[in-house]
Parts: C-alpha cells; structure tokens; sequence
C-alpha cells in the first residue's frame, strides 16, 4: 500500500518537478489531497501533519506551492502562511488554504488581504486540482489569486 504519510522521499525527481508542501493535520484529508496530487498531477505531494513540522521542512526544501488546512494544531493556516512568506526565498509561493467552516468573515479578513486562494474542503475534486492549476499559473504570471 502506498503510504501518503511519508513526509520526505529522497527521489532524484524533485529537483526538476514542481513540490507542493501540503500541511494538514487531519490524517484522511492529508491522505486524500497527497494521493489525488501524486495521482492526478505530475507534481511532487510533500504532506507534514503541522506548522512546526513545515517551518522545519522549508529550510531544506522550497516547494512551488502551500496548501494549508485552516485549523491546525498550534496556529493556524492563514498565521503558517505568514510565517512562511517572512522566510527569505519563500514570499512569492502561492497557497491555498482548506477548510470545511471558512466562513465571510474568515475570507474577508484573513483569505483576500493575503491574496490567497480558499477551498471550503477538497470535497470535489475537480475543483481542488482546478485551483492547484490555476495557483501555479497564477504564480507564473506573478499575479494574485483570490
């Protein structure tokens, strides 16, 4: 079986194929959005299961985009995605933020200041990968996404 959990794989690949850095503290969520990208997508799926651990993670590796659950362990998504785009070589990587309860306030006052990308859940799969797609091209034309 292949395990969705394995946060660093030393395949020569990642190097020339684009990272995702996905941080999600749920193990089902975490699972289901590594296997849809490493299924669906030629990207690499890199899943951490909280902020720390993605702090730590981003000194060694720079991935090309951050999906980051609303409610993790110890801070935030929106609050992970500040500290990540304070590290240096890390302020123009798209994210997008993922969570069942994001409500108008939470995408007015925390997802648009930051020009993020919102999901209420990977529920639909289609339009999980359908953001990934347009996070990336976004980060190419170097615009914001909302």
């Amino acid at each position: 079986m292949h395990n969705a959990y394995q946060e660093e794989s030393p395949k020569k690949e990642r190097s020339s194929v684009k990272t995702i850095l996905i941080v999600e503290d749920d193990p089902g969520i975490g699972q289901y959005i590594s296997l849809a990208i490493s299924q669906e997508t030629p990207y690499l799926p890199l899943l951490v299961t909280d902020s720390v651990r993605a702090l730590e993670v981003v000194r060694h590796i720079k991935p090309n985009l951050f999906i980051l659950g609303y409610r993790l362990s110890s801070i935030n998504g929106v609050e992970l995605f500040d500290h990540l785009h304070l590290t240096e070589g890390l302020e123009a990587i798209p994210a997008i933020i993922l969570s069942a309860s994001l409500t108008g306030e939470m995408l007015e006052n925390e997802i648009k200041p930051r020009n993020l990308m919102a999901i209420n859940g990977p529920h639909a799969l289609d339009e999980f990968l359908d953001a990934v797609e347009k996070a990336f091209a976004s980060s190419a034309q170097g615009t914001a996404t909302d």
